[in-house]
């Protein structure tokens, strides 16, 4: 089987990356929080219990689980050349460019011996007091003694490994991400998916961290072998899904035949596709009601020309367009049972984030109340797991976790 096989939301779920939340957590504080992407400080003890319950509800369903630390940590043991490159890159990506202060730094960093420890501290980020900086009295030196407590900020997003690269059939949507605070998370996919033994020369890449239009893969569904949905929110631009279009359609061995781009609102409570529609079961959705008022669908197909693509605007409802894409009748199950306040706040706490690990078995959040209900009403089977922490960061359990390998069949 191809190392990376993602062709569906509900197939059995056989493997999958996550990462636990560490140290970058204790170094949000409230003047950071808007350019970190929080709205609040996760207890962190809490947060790791959560997100070990998370894990084990995994491993209890026979599902491989993987993490983003491990994996980076292997690959710089496999290629022990790679250390320095690596190094010199994430310290430049994290805006170091003074000579001084890049060599201060990296020797600061290249001297943990241990590949794990080393790869969590570039996701804990530095302050600036645990570095040797002596008596030198530039201008460099005197503005970041002044001014700065962290060196290089922490990256406390990493637990939502959904966004930093996605699976799209048997390749990997290496993605740019919309918020410089988070491009660095897209290092580790890099050097993991290029230089790893597991993945090195077997993995499609469908798009890359280096080009120019945002894409997180919160906004990339798989409906199914031929069909890829993927949002136009606020933080994917269609400019980068018509990029993505043609590397699968022109530049890759993927089957998948059309694209549908849905024009969701541009604000942070929507800010993915994933966070108000989620496939549950063969014939089920999760979505917020909410965008169905004024959502505008399009279908990207080949053109009869070379690296041209065929754009029309779908004149149909969701649920239609769902249907026949899946061939069966479709049911929309709205977030807090379409009430209003309990639609909003409940999404808000991503009730319509789930993670499908097999058709009508889901993964939820315990403090959705009314969704979590509807949703057993509906036959649905849910594993429940804890969330006072968790979703402070504004992601479910599907954000928390990238698919490596599905079944095709079940």
């Amino acid at each position: 089987m191809a190392v990376i096989n993602v062709t569906s939301e509900i197939n059995p779920l056989e493997k999958v990356l996550i990462h636990r939340p560490g140290r970058e957590l204790l170094n949000l504080t409230p003047d950071t929080l808007e350019k970190l992407l929080f709205d609040d400080i996760p207890f962190l003890k809490r947060a790791q219990e959560e997100h070990d319950a998370f894990a084990e509800i995994l491993r209890d369903e026979g599902i491989e689980v993987v993490y983003l630390e491990d994996l980076m940590a292997e690959t710089l043991t496999q290629n022990k050349d790679l250390r320095e490159t690596f190094l010199k890159q994430f310290i430049t990506e994290g805006g170091i460019h003074s000579p001084r202060f890049i060599k201060i730094i990296y020797e600061f960093l290249n001297s943990i011996e241990d590949n794990k420890d080393l790869v969590l501290k570039t996701m804990e980020g530095i302050n600036i007091n645990e570095l040797q900086i002596g008596n030198a009295n530039s201008l460099v030196d005197m503005v970041y003694r002044e001014n700065s407590k962290m060196i290089l900020d922490p990256m406390p997003n990493l637990f939502f490994t959904r966004d930093p690269f996605a699976s799209i059939g048997n390749g990997i949507a290496l993605n740019k991400m919309y918020s410089q605070t988070r491009s660095r998370e897209t290092i580790y996919g890099h050097y993991i998916f290029k230089y790893h033994k597991e993945f090195k020369n077997k993995v499609d890449m469908l798009y890359a961290r280096d080009l120019p239009f945002h894409i997180e893969g919160g906004d990339i569904l798989n409906i199914n072998e031929s069909t890829l949905a993927v949002g136009i929110s606020q933080r994917t631009e269609p400019n980068a899904i018509e990029l993505l279009a043609k590397n699968i359609f022109f530049n890759s061995n993927s089957k998948i035949e059309r694209i549908i781009a849905f024009d969701i609102p541009k604000k942070r409570a929507f800010m993915h596709l994933d966070t108000v529609l989620t496939q549950i079961d063969i014939d089920k959705f999760t979505v917020h009601p909410i965008i169905l008022e004024n959502l505008k669908l399009f279908e990207l197909t080949k053109s009869n020309k070379k690296n041209e693509l065929k754009v029309i605007e779908i004149e149909n409802e969701l649920e239609n367009v769902l249907s026949s894409s899946l061939e069966i009748d479709v049911e929309l199950i709205p977030c807090g049972g379409g009430d209003e306040i309990v639609a909003a706040r409940e999404q808000w706490s991503d009730g319509s984030n789930t993670l499908c690990i097999k058709p009508g078995t889901i993964i939820v959040y315990e403090r959705n109340d009314v969704t979590n209900d509807l949703l057993s009403e509906k036959g649905l089977n849910l594993l429940v797991m804890p969330s006072a922490e968790l979703s402070r960061g504004r992601g479910g359990p599907r954000c928390m976790s990238m698919p490596l390998v599905r079944e095709n069949n079940f």
